[in-house]
């Protein structure tokens, strides 16, 4: 079994900074993209950032230049620094890991459970 664990979420004040961390841990051979998503009540998940394995990145547009998504592919682990927040990104921010349990096997996307962040004054 695969597991992504989150943490970092919480409340922040506009204009404020959270660091998102999400460690994968399990029978894993090898993680190919790792990414960040979000969601708020009423509207479908969105994708926030990607990272591959060789560290090309993705971000949706809202995003660019605010949020950098980074990895350490060691630790199995995927950051995601989350600057000059708005209202607009409240959302619970979920990880998700493309991930290989044999060599030469299938892949397989895992889910983090979730983490609320909440930008308010």
């Amino acid at each position: 079994q695969v597991q992504l664990v989150e943490s970092g979420g919480g409340l922040v004040q506009p204009g404020g900074s959270l660091r998102l961390s999400c460690a994968a841990s399990g029978s894993i051979f090898s993680i190919n993209a790792m990414g960040w998503y979000r969601q708020t009540p009423g509207k479908e998940r969105e994708l926030v950032a990607t990272i591959t394995s060789g560290g090309t990145t993705y971000y949706a547009e809202s995003v660019k230049g605010r949020f950098t998504i980074s990895r350490d592919n060691a630790k199995n682990t995927v950051f995601l620094q989350m600057n000059s927040l708005k209202a607009e990104d409240t959302a619970v921010y979920y990880c998700n890991a493309a991930v290989q349990l044999r060599d030469g096997g299938a892949w397989y996307s895992y889910w983090g459970q979730g983490t609320q962040v909440t930008v308010s004054s």
